[in-house]
């Protein structure tokens, strides 16, 4: 089993920047990736970016250049920086890992809200 757990999600103003964490524990062996999705009030989930095993990261065309996507391997960790947020950037930020089990196996966080005040 793999745990995972965000934090760094709160208020802030649009323009500003926030950067949130997740931390994974656990069975890590065959991490195939780890990455964001999020959640606006009313909207379905998206996927926001992701970084493999290789350490390299993705994005969804309309957030580069503002997201910011890296690991920290030794602590399992990983880190969205997010700079010149707009409240089209509110929503429930949810970490996930994906790992070659017997089969390709997702992992969730539990979420951590980040609202951006006009």
């Amino acid at each position: 089993q793999v745990q995972l757990v965000e934090s760094g999600g709160g208020l802030v103003q649009a323009g500003g920047s926030l950067r949130l964490s997740c931390v994974a524990s656990g069975r890590l062996l065959n991490m195939i990736d780890m990455g964001w999705y999020r959640q606006a009030p009313g909207k379905d989930r998206e996927w926001i970016a992701l970084i493999n095993r290789d350490d390299k990261s993705t994005y969804l065309d309309s957030l580069k250049g503002r997201f910011t996507l890296s690991k920290d391997g030794a602590k399992n960790t990983i880190f969205l920086q997010m700079n010149s947020v707009t409240p089209e950037d509110t929503g429930v930020y949810y970490c996930y890992a994906r790992l070659s089990e017997l089969r390709i196996a997702t992992y969730w966080g539990q979420g951590t809200q980040v609202t951006v005040s006009s």
